[in-house]
Formats: structure tokens, C-alpha cells, sequence
């Protein structure tokens, strides 16, 4: 399992990162405060206060990793 910090700063952000962790085998949580919600659960997300980073717990398989890293770069704070 992985952690790293990402910034959601519009909409279109929101959309296209639940989007992309979506087409991803594996287990992605996002972290604020007390709450814990599933990344691809584009509700869950709208949730967290997104004004400041989160955390993204990653759990899937290390092969895919980096694939999942390469892919989620541009929301890395």
C-alpha cells in the first residue's frame, strides 16, 4: 500500500479522477480529516473537503503501481 498527497482544485478534476481510478484494478481510498472514502466513488469524493490536499491510499497490485502513479501524476501536490 501506497499514500500520496493529491489536490483536486475544480469539477472537471473531480470527474476525470474518479474516472481514471475506475479503469484500475485494486483498492483507492481517499483520506480527509476523519473521513475515508472510495476514490471511485465520484459522491464519496465530493464529500471531502477538497480545498486542501487528501490522501490517497493505493492498494492494488505492484505491478500496476507504477502504471497508477504514471497516471495520476498531474493531482500530485
Amino acid at each position: 500500500m501506497r499514500e500520496i498527497e493529491i489536490l483536486l482544485e475544480s469539477i472537471d478534476d473531480v470527474k476525470n479522477f474518479v474516472q481514471t481510478m475506475a479503469m484500475f484494478d485494486g483498492d483507492f481510498e481517499m483520506v480527509s480529516g476523519k473521513y475515508v472514502v472510495d476514490a471511485k466513488s465520484i459522491l464519496g469524493v465530493f464529500c471531502l473537503d477538497l480545498s486542501k490536499p487528501v490522501t490517497l491510499r493505493i492498494d492494488c497490485d505492484e505491478s500496476k503501481m507504477d502504471d497508477v502513479l504514471k497516471t495520476i501524476e498531474k493531482y500530485k501536490k
